[in-house]
Order: C-alpha cells, then structure tokens, then sequence
C-alpha cells in the first residue's frame, strides 16, 4: 500500500477571539490570516487541499490551493462540534452562569454535552465517516486538512487509541501542524508530530 501523508492544520485565530465557536460561521481575523500564511510558508508537496466547510477554514484552504495551482475540497463531516447554547459564549461567561457544567464539560467531554449541543459520540463518529473517506479516497498522496481543534483531538485520539475522555488533554493551538502517516498492509497510521513545523 503507498504510503499517505496527511498535515492536519487547525484554522488561525477567528474574528471575535476565543469563545465556544463550534458551528458559527465566523471568519478569520487578521491576525488568524497572518497566523496561517506564516504556519504554510515553507511548505510543500501537498497534492490536494481538504477543509471544513467553516469560513476560517474554508477562505483559507481557497487562497492557499489558487496560489500553489491545487485542487481543494470542502468536506462537511469535518467540522467542529456544535456547542448548542453555549455557542458564542467565552468560558467566562458560561462559568459565570453554569459553573459546574463547564467543570463537568472540561473533565469529561463524553459524558457532558453543553445544552442542546452535539454530542462527542455522535461528532465523534461523524468525524471518522469523514476521515475514513478522505483516507479512501486520496490513498498514496500528500494532503493538508484545514480544520478544528476538536476535530484534530478526535482524529489524534483514533490514531492512538485514546479514551475520548481525555481529548483535552491535547493542546492544539491556533494555526499548529500535526503530520499523520498511513502506511502498510493492513493501514497503520502513525502519528509523525503534533504542533510541530511543516517543511
């Protein structure tokens, strides 16, 4: 089986700062653009650019394919969870009114959903449909997704057998690089490195 590279790049800083964003449809600020135009600077050899349909992921993915001549993609099963009522909150403002259901959310993602938000089991398996496919589909090539931190946790946490509990145990910054191999018969994927340097 040819070997498959994939480069998971999570979005830049979105307009608005940090907050439960999920399924909002905010676009990336100018710092979040600086963010990920310095993050893909030196790289290259991609075959096909993959993103979440989200404008901070999508604009991006699209300036990105017309200025290296690449196909792109927009791929709905990759985007972020969606957080129900707490969409467009801070953490301070959901700790100000739901303090222990924001403890209960950050311990144990699983088992707490916010209100009316999705859960981690069905977002979980949403993201494997679509991971699974992209792996299927572009077999043997170099690829650069452009996605959400929750949805690099769940994909970092399927390549390594991870209890979904812990997803926030992993830190994925605005605009950081982790690299997955796909290789051998049957498929091993391999995590090569997390939050490191696209070269």
């Amino acid at each position: 089986m040819a070997e498959t590279l994939i480069d998971l790049l999570r979005h830049g800083e979105p307009e608005g700062g940090v907050k439960f964003r999920g399924h909002s449809d905010d676009p990336l600020s100018a710092d979040g653009w600086a963010q990920m135009r310095a993050a893909t600077a030196t790289a290259a050899g991609w075959e096909v650019i993959v993103a979440s349909p989200l404008r901070r992921c999508a604009d991006f993915a699209a300036e990105l394919a017309a200025n290296h001549g690449l196909p792109v993609e927009t791929e709905g099963r990759l985007k972020e969870i969606g957080f129900g009522a707490w969409e467009g909150l801070t953490a301070e403002q959901v700790a100000a009114s739901e303090p222990q259901a924001l403890e209960r959310f950050w311990r144990d993602p699983a088992r707490h959903t916010p209100p009316g938000g999705e859960s981690l089991d069905a977002f979980g398996q949403r993201v494997a449909a679509g991971w699974n496919d992209l792996l299927q589909r572009h077999a043997g090539k170099k690829i650069l997704l452009v996605c959400h931190g929750g949805v690099i946790r769940l994909i970092l946490a399927q390549v390594l057998e991870m209890p979904r509990t812990h997803l926030f145990r992993l830190n994925v910054p605005f605009a950081s690089t982790s690299r997955i191999r796909v290789w051998g018969e049957p498929a091993q994927p391999e995590l090569m490195f997390m939050n490191g340097k696209m070269e």
